[in-house]
């Protein structure tokens, strides 16, 4: 999974003079080895941001030390930070219902080691995948919904998510609407996928109404899961050709090609800590 001797630094601040400068001088004065460092600055919004990737083995001072420094350095230039270390696995959690092929395609990139994390657990809203978790030995959890038992049942998800201390939550064609509790718990930490090209053809049944208006071109959409349906800060898109000589149900077919190449680039976006979040929008390093 790569060198767990490493962390990586996101920023973001309002663009000036002296930013590079300043975040690689504290890293060097303190032994810290710049691997990597990409940066991006907005000249409509005049905002900068920088993901750094550095080596530890002689930092000089404790991580909580670093994380001081940071701190104050950061606040100087009024810059949202965040830092991560590669010895620290993210824990993930995947939520599905019945369909089962980005389910199947995350597991087996796990498998693979294509994802650094650790799949904690499986839930679901029906029990009809639960032989795919036994599959892949994933503790695997049924959370029946209804309209009279959602808040019930997403306060006892809240709750195991907790104990199992989830780091990111991946919607894998989950086919319930979180609700606000769920989504601020869980900012920019929820990643959905959506089988369309958003902002085209939101809401249900997108391959159908994709159909009905004869488009050439089919996607899916990757996106942090917000309150507002499918209106999330968009991470990752993908698209595949059609025609006339497609129906609905050849839509549906081509699409999940594409809902799981997206799904899986945009997991293992987050995982590598590569994705900054402005407003609406994402930034990806």
């Amino acid at each position: 999974m790569g060198n767990t001797n490493t962390a990586t630094l996101l920023v973001s601040c309002p663009d000036r003079k002296g930013l590079v400068a300043a975040l690689a001088k504290l890293l060097y004065e303190h032994g810290g080895n710049i691997l990597q460092a990409q940066q991006h600055a907005d000249p409509v919004e005049k905002m900068f941001f920088q993901r750094i990737r550095f080596d530890l083995s002689e930092l000089d001072i404790s991580r909580d030390e670093l994380e001081d420094l940071l701190r104050i350095e950061c606040g100087r230039f009024d810059m949202r930070w965040q830092i991560s270390y590669g010895d620290r696995t993210k824990r993930v959690a995947i939520f599905v219902s019945r369909f089962e092929h980005c389910l199947y395609d995350l597991l087996i990139r796990h498998r693979l080691q294509e994802l650094p994390c650790e799949i904690r657990l499986i839930v679901s809203n029906h029990p009809d995948l639960g032989p795919i978790a036994d599959q892949f030995e994933i503790p695997f959890h049924v959370f029946l919904i209804t309209k009279e038992t959602k808040l019930d049942q997403e306060r006892e998800e809240l709750a195991l998510l907790e104990r199992e201390r989830i780091d990111l939550i991946v919607l894998a064609r989950y086919m319930q609407i979180l609700s606000e509790q769920f989504c601020d718990r869980y900012t920019e930490r929820v990643i959905n996928i959506h089988h369309s090209f958003l902002p085209a053809f939101s809401g249900a049944r997108p391959y159908h109404q994709a159909y009905e208006r004869g488009v050439k071109l089919i996607g899916a959409t990757a996106h942090y899961a917000t309150l507002d349906l499918d209106d999330g800060p968009i991470i990752a898109q993908d698209v595949v050709s059609c025609s006339h000589r497609h129906g609905a149900q050849d839509l549906v077919r081509k699409g999940r090609d594409v809902e799981r190449l997206v799904l899986a680039r945009a997991v293992r976006w987050h995982l590598e800590d590569r994705i900054l979040v402005h407003g609406r929008r994402t930034i990806v390093f």
